[in-house]
């Protein structure tokens, strides 16, 4: 059964799925799309072309679809889509996309977005990521599935964020990130690879070994790109992962080894 508080405020145009229930002073306008089962606190702000999938929840202070903050911005017909059961903590933004990147941003299904977490025009967010507290993407970012983005970490407009790659807290990313990678620090560097990130997916000694065994060899090429193209065809699946994103599109380039 819905249910919506009698100060909510809910336009015309929008729809409301079973099972959904809508805090106190929320506010849902524009042609929002709530399926069943999703849970809205108090004073959560959703607008625009939203589609919003099942069992998410959004926490006190959210924005949701507000315009673009992007000045190339005319009031194109923008979309945001939302999958599943992903959860938004106190003051999450999320705008939808521009001109210039599809007008559409996307989030997948199973994600955690903490206090304060920013998602900008235009992104991509996989599944089962972590956004921890004031995390922020800037435009046409592109985040894999199972990313970790620590606390206060901003990743600059146009980057790829790889597969369960880990972003340290305070740092700013201004290049892509490799799938599994670890990266930190204020202009971050690749540290190596994600250990305990993948050692937690269930991946064997002998696999991650090698994948580490490939990223020291791939990096220490002076040409990153060609040196992987031998990789390409490996049994290890990580490794071919790390290899497609390599030679895959990139605006900025990767974000560079810091051998300790």
């Amino acid at each position: 059964m819905t249910k919506i508080h009698s100060t909510a405020i809910i336009g015309d145009n929008c729809t409301i799925g079973n099972d959904v229930e809508i805090g106190a002073y929320s506010i849902i306008e524009g042609n929002v799309k709530i399926e069943d089962g999703t849970r809205i606190y108090a004073h959560v702000n959703i607008s625009g072309n939203t589609k919003i999938g099942k069992n998410n929840i959004f926490y006190q202070f959210c924005s949701i679809g507000s315009p673009p903050q992007d000045l190339k911005f005319n009031g194109e017909k923008n979309y945001l889509k939302i999958g599943d059961s992903n959860t938004f903590r106190e003051g999450c933004t999320v705008n939808p996309g521009t001109e210039g990147g599809g007008l559409i941003t996307e989030i997948g299904d199973n994600s955690l977005f903490m206090t304060g977490a920013h998602i900008a025009h235009d992104c991509k967010v996989g599944n089962h990521t972590v956004f921890a507290n004031q995390a922020t993407l800037g435009g046409h970012v592109t985040v894999g599935d199972n990313a970790i983005l620590g606390g206060l970490s901003a990743v600059h407009q146009f980057c790829r964020i790889g597969r369960l790659a880990m972003i340290g807290g305070l740092s700013a990313v201004h290049y892509d990130v490799i799938p599994y990678g670890l990266v930190s620090g204020n202009g971050a560097n690749l540290d190596g690879i994600n250990l305990i990130g993948l050692k937690r997916a269930a991946y064997s000694n002998n696999i991650i070994k090698e994948l580490s065994k490939t990223v020291n060899t791939i990096f220490s090429s002076n040409s990153i790109k060609s040196k992987s193209v031998e990789f390409k065809d490996s049994d290890n699946e990580l490794v071919r992962d790390l290899c497609n994103f390599i030679s895959g599109n990139s605006t900025r380039g990767l974000c560079s080894y810091d051998k300790k």
